[in-house]
């Protein structure tokens, strides 16, 4: 596993044709992956705006397994997005895992701007007419999320580390190498 912690150097980027962007709400996922796809130049899967419909209609899960089945048969890709009934598919088709690892604080703090951001209006990573909201039950689940998650995503990873490549950011000085 690469622990961008230990180093002050900028990441050396392996050779990366399938990437999946994982981590909290508010870590940054679609902000990285949109900064990868810059640099890759592949094309990002936003597993928000397959998951869900106009006004926040969930996908039906035999549906949603079939759809993510289908976006990972593609030649290349950048996937940002948590899921975690499809996460293992999604870790067996990529090469790369980039583990956004950040402060729960850190991520309310980003939910909460992107909230007052796109107020009324729906974020470019997400589906058409599912407009931002912010509700407790979000807040609770990012407040949650590294005792409820994280330690099941960081042995998924550890068991997947001599086949993948894995990055793991802990902080903004992290992500901006």
């Amino acid at each position: 596993m690469t622990n961008a912690s230990s180093s002050f150097q900028p990441l050396a980027l392996p050779v990366m044709r399938k990437v999946l962007v994982i981590g909290s709400g508010g870590a940054g996922k679609s902000t990285v992956a949109r900064r990868l796809s810059e640099l890759l130049n592949i094309q990002v899967l936003h597993l928000d705006q397959f998951y869900w419909s106009s006004g926040w209609i969930e996908m039906e899960k035999p549906e949603w397994t079939r759809t993510v089945e289908q976006l990972l048969a593609k030649d290349e890709w950048i996937m940002d997005g948590n899921y975690s009934g499809t996460l293992d598919l999604r870790v067996a088709a990529c090469d790369t895992v980039v583990f956004l690892d950040l402060p729960r604080t850190v991520c309310l703090w980003r939910v909460l701007k992107r909230a007052v951001i796109y107020r009324n209006r729906s974020r470019p990573d997400m589906a058409a007419g599912c407009h931002e909201k912010l509700n407790w039950k979000f807040v609770a689940w990012i407040w949650n999320y590294p005792r409820r998650s994280r330690s099941g995503i960081v042995q998924l990873l550890e068991a997947q580390s001599d086949e993948k490549t894995i990055v793991w950011l802990r902080s903004q000085s992290d992500l901006n190498r």
